[in-house]
């Protein structure tokens, strides 16, 4: 019998076992794998969403920039 099964990892990393394992012993083999994992954006692609996304970027740093030095509200 083969069942598989795509799970969502808990934040306690605990999993349970399906009911259709049958008691006893058994033979569990364990194959982490990413779901669904997106293909990493080319250099050109990175570049093309850094452009798109400019004023949000510079609008994040200056709001993180500013709670680490104060004294740039007065410049």
């Amino acid at each position: 019998m083969t069942i598989t099964q795509t799970i969502e990892i808990p934040a306690d990393r605990r999993i349970t076992v399906p009911r259709e394992v049958p008691t006893g012993p058994v033979i569990l083999t364990f194959t982490p794998a990413k779901v669904n994992k997106k293909p990493k954006m080319t250099e050109a692609e990175e570049i093309e969403w850094i452009n798109k996304n400019i004023e949000w970027l510079n609008k994040e740093a200056m709001e993180n920039l500013s709670y680490q030095v104060p004294l740039w509200d007065n410049e």
